[in-house]
């Protein structure tokens, strides 16, 4: 039975559907030793090869579909690499074995929140699909002037660039005067759309927070740049949202039923270390005075030394009677004379 090619590299953990597609496009994936073509069919015998590489083709049986929540913070890049070496969100994942993770949408630099990852690429694509309708919710603070009018325009839709937009739901959560939060919700995920929104009411927005993506909230307590491996039964919901049938395993070891504490103060413990190891990388310690060899030999230790300086220290202290004064001693030092 053959299937799509782009659906079965998805499948497989090669990326979702959309990058897919652009690998496609420009090239990089061959079949059979030809240059594949966009809605290719292969079937299970067919030889795929990305950028040179042959690629395991894993039946539809045999994919383990496992999900990630990650707190995203503002600075890092929803890429796998960057040209200017600048962080990005794959750099703190779990590393595999014979797949890799797909993001689920994508935030700007800065932008941060909720960013999930899966390693099932068909499920990527259906969460990311306009047709779905599959809510994202955001908080935002934005600056300027706003008024009831603008927020009926919001609510209603306006026209940007790519087409016409809306926020389904949109409500006020905080803040006063020129500075206010908002909770917006949209059932799509173009480029910088909350952002184009609120701009073309002539307001700015100052902080965008990811805070749901379907009914899975961002989970309290967990760390910027912190990742949490959700459990079967929220997995399961997330493929029967987009009419996936359901996953029956998990790659969840027993660390899944520890305490929630214990578990975000290991999450912490890791992105510390993260941390830690970006601010040392590229530097080299400098060699300590211990490692050079000295000229000098050390001289002994003497248990009797510490006795008498402090004998030493006393005599200097106490008044010398017989001898007058200590101004007279001043005044009047006594020569040496070389014998």
């Amino acid at each position: 039975m053959s299937e799509k090619l782009q659906k079965v590299l998805a499948r497989s953990g090669y990326g979702s559907r959309r990058e897919i597609e652009a690998m496609i496009a420009a090239g990089r994936i061959r079949v059979d030793d030809r240059v594949a073509q966009l809605g290719e069919r292969i079937d299970a015998e067919a030889r795929v090869r990305i950028d040179g590489h042959d690629v395991v083709i894993k039946p539809e049986q045999a994919v383990i579909c496992r999900v990630l929540m990650y707190h995203k913070p503002e600075g890092e890049l929803c890429t796998r690499k960057d040209p200017e070496g600048r962080p990005t969100v794959y750099q703190r994942l779990p590393r595999m074995n014979g797949a890799r993770w797909v993001a689920v949408g994508r935030l700007d630099v800065n932008t941060s929140g909720l960013l999930l990852f899966t390693t099932d690429g068909e499920l990527a694509n259906r969460l990311m699909h306009p047709s779905q309708q599959v809510e994202r919710e955001y908080a935002v603070r934005v600056f300027g002037e706003v008024n009831d009018a603008m927020l009926q325009r919001l609510r209603r839709g306006v026209q940007l660039e790519d087409g016409p937009a809306n926020f389904t739901q949109l409500k006020h959560a905080g803040g006063e005067g020129m500075n206010q939060w908002f909770h917006v919700t949209l059932t799509e995920g173009r480029n910088r759309e909350v952002r184009r929104l609120w701009e073309s009411q002539g307001v700015q927005v100052s902080r965008l927070i990811r805070i749901r993506y379907g009914n899975i909230p961002l989970e309290s307590g967990l760390p910027q740049g912190g990742w949490s491996e959700m459990a079967l039964t929220e997995v399961n919901y997330l493929r029967e949202l987009v009419g996936l049938p359901a996953e029956t395993r998990s790659f969840l070891d027993a660390r899944q039923s520890e305490p929630k504490q214990r578990k975000l103060a290991r999450i912490r413990r890791a992105n510390a270390k993260h941390r830690q190891r970006q601010t040392t990388s590229g530097t080299k310690p400098e060699r300590d005075a211990q490692h050079k060899p000295s000229s000098k030999p050390s001289a002994k230790p003497n248990k009797h030394s510490g006795q008498k300086n402090e004998r030493q220290r006393s005599e200097r202290k106490r008044p010398d009677t017989a001898n007058g004064s200590r101004s007279e001693r001043t005044r009047k030092p006594i020569k040496k004379t070389r014998q």
